[in-house]
């Protein structure tokens, strides 16, 4: 089955991700710079104007990695509020230098225990993203790998995850990318962002009508 992950700032894009049949949200904040944590409010706000299932961003700086045990903290603080929110998801990953940090990682999940995590495009940075594979396969929580790539690049990725982790396209996805990945990858789910705007603008709302087309070409 094929799935829709769309990126919501506002209760207004979620509602309208929601209208267009979107599968699933991830809610972020300062989108310019890959997105950053939102606000519990936010996240609350979200979660009581739509139905379809909620992963938030647990990011504290536009980097990958953490400036300190405060920012950790503080991290830490957050995914144990967004767990108690019931949300479908956390979305996070961090590296120190160009290497996974995956103590920081599990560490900062054991504050939600419950929760799956995707590990976002952090992911790109690693100078070996087969070895990352069997390492992130190594947390239990961890169930999608969000990047992107050309489709041989993600079609081998997605076969080597698999079936511990499932591969998210994301990162620039149109439509004629996901017509390609449907027809010669193993790939069936798809994060947009741009796509799902006005304008493919990352500054406009989401366009519902967007969504709409796009579920409709994961339809087939």
């Amino acid at each position: 089955m094929s799935l829709l992950e769309v990126i919501a700032c506002s209760v207004d894009d979620a509602v309208a991700a929601q209208r267009g049949g979107a599968h699933r949200l991830e809610i972020v904040r300062n989108l310019d710079v890959g997105g950053l944590t939102p606000s519990v409010s936010l996240v609350r706000d979200i979660m009581g104007a739509v139905t379809i299932p909620v992963r938030v961003m647990l990011r504290e700086n536009a980097g990958y990695e953490t400036s300190g045990e405060e920012e950790i903290q503080n991290l830490c603080s957050t995914a144990r509020q967004f767990a108690a929110m019931r949300v479908d998801g956390l979305v996070l990953g961090f590296l120190r230098g160009r290497q996974l940090d995956l103590p920081l990682t599990q560490r900062i999940l054991q504050h939600a225990p419950s929760v799956k995590a995707t590990f976002h495009r952090a992911f790109e940075e690693l100078p070996d993203p087969e070895a990352a594979i069997a390492a992130l396969k190594a947390v239990p929580q961890l169930d999608h790998i969000l990047t992107s790539g050309a489709a041989a690049h993600l079609d081998r990725l997605a076969h080597l995850a698999a079936p511990e982790l499932q591969i998210l396209a994301g990162g620039g996805v149109t439509p004629e990318l996901i017509r390609t990945l449907l027809k010669t990858t193993a790939i069936r789910e798809f994060h947009v962002g741009r796509a799902a705007r006005h304008g493919h603008d990352i500054h406009q709302p989401v366009d519902a009508e967007r969504v709409c087309a796009l579920v409709d070409l994961l339809a087939g």
